[in-house]
């Protein structure tokens, strides 16, 4: 972990050079390399790009995807290798575009590696104007400059499992759902009953720490010092109580227990994620034969359903970042004017995956359609997002986001399971959050 900030530190030094070298970033876009180079941390982006963009592609550009899994920052690691030497680099083997996620932007965003999306790569504000606000707040650098861009907006809510609704409340429509999760103590009441019934509310420790901790009103870091939002302290009492009451099976997020819980013979209620999380998670976890289609009969497929459970919140998102250096340059702004700003694009991705696209004329269209998830039993859960998308406030992120969610889940474990005292493990998430933020304090 003390790469990670080694690594930052590194990018910043380099910035301050590269920044007075006295070339423009925009300079190169006249040339066109022949191979473009993507960095990313696994496939999702690489299965949107070939469906929907490579037949765009000059049939003479190779493209060379860069894929590094991201378990223990090990994609950051590779990537910030890269664009140290991307000065000195080739030109075929300089990155051309780099993927980053909400938690850890903050780190290329305020550096000269990210190109400008309308000064450098030459978009205009009036190509991205139907934007979610907050997936460009996201990405905008201490200076105003906008520096990538997403196709996909991540609010999120409650998925939930239809027939196990249906045993619990009595019923497994959405409306009605809702209106029995809308607060917290709604939800641990309908935990009791679950457990009753032989279910588990959630899959483990980790299922609502998003919820809790994209709803803190306070940054993880104020004046180089640690603050505890409250939001935190009570996703720690909740899933304490949890864990002790059997309300949860004690799986990790991630973890082949977590998705056992989506299978044909999971006991779990539901799950907390955005749209992503059904397509790429949920959808493939619940299946009992995964070489057959996806469709209702093969596991619990169709047997899910949405709300918004009792707190908005958002989770992730995936941005397109063009990489200072470049020499497609052209290529780097078809791809994020098409991939990002193309409504009727925006309206096919969502309605063929399920995803939640950063469009809202498109997103306000499916909702008011005819449009049915498969998976969610038929429902059009667009429609569900849509208040929670216009709601989301990024304020309070910061470039620390990744390593304290990180170390909070990590170090309140062991007290969750009662091994240690809350104190002890208040001192674990101290010490390895000061190993990795050194210049932080307490």
């Amino acid at each position: 972990m003390k790469k990670i900030v080694l690594a930052t530190l590194a990018l910043a030094s380099l910035t301050a050079f590269m920044g007075c070298n006295g070339k423009k970033s925009g300079e190169n876009a006249a040339s066109a390399g022949k191979v473009l180079n993507i960095y990313v941390w696994n496939e999702e982006f690489q299965d949107r790009f070939n469906t929907y963009y490579k037949s765009r592609l000059p049939a003479d550009v190779t493209v060379n995807w860069v894929i590094t899994p991201n378990q223990g920052s090990a994609y950051q690691q590779k990537l910030d290798e890269a664009l140290m030497q991307q000065e000195n680099a080739d030109a075929d083997d300089k990155v051309d575009l780099f993927l980053v996620e909400a938690d850890y932007a903050l780190k290329y965003v305020n550096t000269d590696f990210t190109l400008d999306v309308y000064k450098d790569i030459g978009l205009t504000k009036e190509d991205t104007k139907d934007q979610y606000k907050y997936t460009q707040d996201v990405m905008t650098d201490f200076n105003g400059n906008l520096k990538g861009l997403t196709w996909q907006a991540c609010p999120g809510g409650f998925i939930y499992r239809r027939s196990i609704a249906l045993d619990v409340l009595g019923t497994d429509d959405p409306e009605e759902v809702g209106k029995a999760l809308s607060d917290w103590t709604k939800f641990d009441d309908v935990a009791r009953k679950a457990k009753k019934k032989g279910y588990f509310m959630l899959s483990g420790y980790d299922d609502a720490f998003r919820v809790f901790s994209d709803n803190m009103k306070n940054p993880w870091v104020v004046d180089n010092k640690i603050v505890i939002d409250p939001q935190i302290e009570a996703w720690i009492k909740q899933t304490k109580e949890y864990t002790a009451s059997g309300y949860n099976n004690k799986a990790s997020l991630w973890s082949p227990e977590s998705s056992q819980g989506m299978g044909p013979k999971g006991k779990v209620f539901g799950y907390f994620g955005p749209a992503w999380f059904i397509d790429f998670v949920m959808a493939p976890g619940s299946l009992d034969d995964q070489n057959a289609p996806r469709a209702v009969g093969n596991g619990s497929y169709g047997d899910w359903a949405f709300c918004k459970g009792p707190q908005g919140f958002s989770w992730g998102g995936t941005w397109i970042c063009g990489a200072k250096g470049s020499d497609n340059i052209d290529i780097i702004r078809d791809i994020l004017k098409t991939l990002t700003c193309d409504a009727k694009l925006m309206t096919e991705i969502a309605e063929k995956s399920g995803d939640f696209t950063n469009n809202v004329p498109a997103m306000q269209a499916i909702a008011n359609s005819d449009y049915q998830n498969p998976f969610l039993g038929g429902q059009n859960h667009i429609k569900f997002f849509l208040e929670s998308a216009t709601s989301i406030d990024k304020s309070c992120i910061s470039m620390y986001d990744q390593g304290m969610a990180e170390k909070i889940q990590s170090s309140m474990k062991d007290y969750f399971d009662g091994k240690i005292s809350l104190d002890q493990a208040w001192n674990n998430f101290y010490t390895s959050v000061l190993e990795l933020y050194p210049k932080l304090s307490k």
